[in-house]
């Protein structure tokens, strides 16, 4: 049987104290992170599309660090677009974070996220700390 820690960053606590659930879940070496959105710290969501794509990807580094772990670690990723023709940002902010890092990618259209307007991108990932 996995053991399983729930993994909450600093600030992050809402997500699992009022929406519930866990911002990532380790399993044994295996860390699922729940999607990322582009929210600030101070729970609003960033208007700018590209520095909304910097934070969804300030925020997937919040999660990893907090189990210990970094970009390097991650082996699968799926993000979710409200436009596809977006992937050229989102592979150039990408890989301000992730240069030379190759997961597994998935991206999938999405008609809305978050059931909010002016949500762009989601992020999750899988990450191997093993």
């Amino acid at each position: 049987m996995a053991t399983k820690t729930i993994i909450v960053p600093e600030g992050m606590e809402f997500i699992r104290d009022e929406i519930g659930y866990a911002p990532a879940v380790l399993a044994d070496t295996r860390l699922y992170i729940a999607g990322q959105i582009g929210r600030n710290e101070r729970r609003e969501l960033v208007a700018d599309k590209e520095a909304q794509f910097v934070q969804v990807f300030e925020n997937l580094k919040r999660v990893l660090e907090a189990a210990g772990s970094r970009f390097t670690d991650l082996v699968e990723v799926t993000s979710y677009h409200t436009d596809m023709r977006d992937l050229p940002l989102y592979m150039e902010v990408r890989d301000r974070y992730m240069k030379g890092c190759y997961p597994a990618w998935t991206a999938i259209g999405a008609a809305s996220l978050c059931g909010a307007p002016g949500y762009f991108l989601e992020v999750k990932g899988i990450a191997e700390l093993g």
